[in-house]
């Protein structure tokens, strides 16, 4: 079995969890780590165990023996550097967003299927354990067919939160959607697929002061117009003063799903109670919450296969910010129905 080496991207809060993660695999160790700011090799490998070499150089980090690149820095650089290592035939993990507009989106695609390698993007929510129960509840035929779907996404990003600092700005921040409010709406498309009509979608943002220094609006709602004539919802609230909240409402012919409750008319039960789902709800926007192991476990086996990241690959990620940018052009248009055909 090939133990992958690889080489991290940034050295920031998330980066500490990817790498606790990365090597809690059975197939991966961190063996190197780029950083704009110089680090001490001892002290960086005395914290996370085993060997990493520390550079400043990023042609010297790319020719460093390592075989999968992991993309922890500010997402303004993302398209930049991903579509490098791609080049540089090496596989890769990208934190989201993928990239801050959909033309860099496809060319981090593009670029990793001209030359062969694989991609991950950290849609880990997918492999938590609310989305796996759903989904399973789902591909059991529990509910029939969805003809109606509300994913939401309710955390407040405040300065007491690790990327606010740099998530109030417009060049690294994006939108309510894209720099939080993504993962509900990829739920979303989990839960409902990928054939999308069209989007629309309005923002607006909080009066508190708290929320005062971002650059652009805080909270947006995206209806989803699925073919077919089924219907979704996407709220991404970041300005909202409360605990943090994954909410999920899924409406189908044989029956529904609210958070970690369902009832199912299939297995006969009085829709005036809630059957219960034994799972975790995501509670935290903390990147050491996440389930990255389950998601990077899957992706190194996927590579040993040959075969494409199950569930968040480049080419099934795209579809997702397809629809993001969409409403987001939407929203920036008031409200306006877009077809991803226009992007």
């Amino acid at each position: 079995m090939k133990k992958y080496k690889v080489g991290i991207i940034g050295y920031g809060w998330a980066a500490g969890a990817h790498i606790a993660a990365i090597n809690a695999t059975t197939h991966a160790q961190v063996t190197a780590v780029y950083s704009a700011r110089k680090l001490d090799d001892a002290e960086v490998s005395a914290r996370h165990g085993g060997t990493i070499k520390t550079y400043t150089d990023f042609d010297e980090f790319l020719n460093s023996g390592i075989d999968v690149v992991d993309i922890c820095s500010m997402p303004a650089l993302h398209a930049e550097q991903a579509i490098a290592a791609a080049n540089a035939k090496k596989h890769i993990i990208l934190e989201k967003p993928m990239a801050m507009n959909i033309a860099d989106c496809r060319a981090i695609v593009a670029a990793a299927e001209k030359n062969g390698v694989k991609g991950c993007v950290c849609f880990e929510c997918r492999y938590s354990g609310q989305f796996l129960a759903t989904k399973s509840v789902l591909d059991q035929g529990l509910l029939g067919e969805l003809h109606y779907a509300e994913v939401d996404y309710y955390h407040g990003i405040g300065p007491w939160y690790g990327q606010f600092r740099w998530n109030t700005g417009k060049e690294n921040g994006g939108s309510a959607l894209l720099t939080a409010g993504c993962h509900a709406l990829d739920a979303l498309l989990l839960c409902m697929g990928n054939d999308v009509e069209s989007v629309s979608s309005l923002s607006t943002k909080s009066k508190s002061s708290i929320f005062e220094p971002y650059q652009y609006d805080t909270t947006s709602v995206t209806i989803v117009n699925f073919k077919g004539g089924r219907v979704g919802k996407c709220a991404a609230v970041v300005d909202c003063l409360q605990p943090y909240y994954f909410h999920t409402h899924l409406c189908g012919s044989e029956g529904s799903l609210l958070d970690d409750k369902f009832h199912s008319m299939k297995l006969g039960a009085d829709k005036s109670g809630w059957s219960k789902l034994n799972l975790k709800m995501l509670d935290s926007g903390d990147v050491s919450d996440h389930p990255y192991q389950t998601q990077f476990q899957a992706f190194f086996d996927a590579l040993e296969k040959g075969e494409d990241m199950p569930l968040t690959s480049f080419r099934e990620s795209l579809r997702s910010f397809e629809v993001l940018f969409a409403a987001d052009k939407s929203a920036e248009e008031g409200g306006r129905p877009v077809k991803l055909s226009e992007l």
